[in-house]
């Protein structure tokens, strides 16, 4: 497995980068089989440590977690104990899905954008109707099935994901209810 470990604006020692190697290897290789890279990534927030752990797997699902504590070790290991208990409780259907994809998550390329907040005081009208787009990235839409949506969902502590459906090739969405169930929006 490939790490990154960095910090952001802190200095990171040898000794947390070897305790990170070995301790983030041991609990992702327990619950994954074939994960391919980690992503830690330290910070500081006023007068606590943060730390912030992703996980990619050889199927092209993500872990994500994040904590913080006002030591740096403690931040880690909240972190890792988060992602270890998603993936103690995601391990029986990711090895299932290990078993039925031969083949990676395919990606396709589309574009995500930020667009500036209106101030809601503001009563005058716009010079125009077009948004004013702040920052413009790219994403990756994943084609997944729908359970494995929910789970990279689940996965990466995100409150929704765009996915595009391997049942009918469609953008789908999922997304997390007020009620705490889970909606998916099929469009025809």
């Amino acid at each position: 497995m490939l790490y990154q470990i960095t910090g952001k604006q802190i200095d990171i020692g040898e000794a947390l980068q070897i305790y990170v190697k070995s301790v983030l290897g041991e609990v992702v290789n327990k619950y994954a089989e074939r994960p391919t890279d980690a992503t830690v990534i330290f910070s500081r927030s006023a007068n606590e440590y943060v730390c912030e752990i992703i996980v990619h797997l050889s199927t092209g699902l993500t872990t994500q977690a994040r904590a913080h504590s006002y030591e740096i070790y403690t931040a880690f290991d909240s972190t890792l104990e988060k992602m270890e208990k998603q993936l103690r409780r995601y391990k029986r259907r990711l090895k299932d899905h290990h078993k039925e994809r031969v083949q990676p998550v395919e990606l396709s390329s589309s574009s995500s954008y930020i667009l500036a907040h209106r101030d809601v005081l503001d009563d005058s009208e716009p010079d125009t109707l077009q948004p004013l787009i702040v920052a413009e990235m790219e994403l990756k839409i994943q084609s997944l099935s729908v359970g494995e949506a929910v789970m990279q969902m689940e996965l990466a502590g995100q409150p929704a994901l765009v996915f595009r459906n391997e049942g009918h090739n469609g953008v789908n969405v999922v997304y997390r209810r007020e009620d705490g169930n889970i909606g998916w929006v099929d469009p025809t």
